[in-house]
């Protein structure tokens, strides 16, 4: 049983997988060094939605340089040499691919269904609805258990027009609001425009406007979220590989 599993081992190899159009798609797959390249391709069809025909193979070794091009389909894998921790790289050769334009992994490109919040108001059965019968039944459950002053002194060096990081997902902008929300919890909090769509607005936040900037650019946090500094806007292609 031991000598099966060491031949079986022997015959196959771990390959990191990556793709010319999904930047964020990266993917440890184990091939059979048996395998020709078609159905190399084929597996990899499975994975990242490039289809054979349309589907360019490279081989890269560990130290992140080029191999080889696996040009001839009927080849079997192994007639490449490639050892674990190599990488194959998907080179999608379909202008019109599934896989082009960001459309699988870019969710900002998705078309989103909005509704007005003098639309939503008007609906019944909706959590609004409900919390406002439940606030109205029990007032003394939803009064203000937090300072007015709440998180002031975190809002010292932070003044509007600063550039500055957001955490979660290190986010990065421009300070447009400091202080008080009083359409949202007490203490103070922070409006910042994104550089890019990762907001939930555009400063409007139910029904108070905070500051004005392009929809789905706005985002008003607590200000132990925002470090202001030098945070230049990202390079939307450092991390791009060549």
């Amino acid at each position: 049983m031991g000598s099966k599993l060491q031949i079986e081992a022997d015959d196959s190899v771990l390959l990191r997988v990556t793709h010319s159009n999904l930047k964020s798609f990266s993917a440890d797959v184990r091939f059979s060094l048996q395998s020709t390249v078609e159905s190399v391709k084929d597996k990899l069809w499975k994975k990242c939605g490039t289809s054979v025909n349309s589907m360019s193979l490279e081989l890269y070794d560990d130290t992140k340089s080029k191999i080889c091009d696996l040009s001839d389909d009927s080849r079997h894998l192994g007639f490449y040499s490639p050892l674990d921790g190599y990488r194959i790289h998907v080179i999608d050769l379909d202008p019109s691919s599934v896989t082009s334009g960001g459309w699988l992994e870019d969710t900002s490109l998705v078309e989103k269904y909005t509704i007005s919040d003098e639309a939503y108001a008007k609906r019944d059965g909706t959590y609004r609805k409900f919390k406002e019968k439940f606030v109205s039944q029990n007032p003394s459950a939803f009064q203000p258990k937090i300072a007015d002053n709440f998180m002031e002194d975190l809002c010292a060096n932070i003044k509007v027009g600063d550039r500055c990081e957001v955490e979660p997902g290190g986010k990065r902008g421009v300070v447009k609001f400091v202080g008080r929300a009083e359409s949202l919890a007490p203490g103070f909090w922070v409006g910042v425009q994104y550089d890019e769509p990762l907001g939930k607005h555009d400063g409007l936040v139910k029904g108070v406007r905070y500051f004005d900037c392009p929809a789905l650019h706005g985002g008003i946090v607590r200000p132990d979220k925002v470090k202001v500094g030098d945070y230049p806007e990202r390079d939307p292609f450092e991390d791009e590989e060549i």
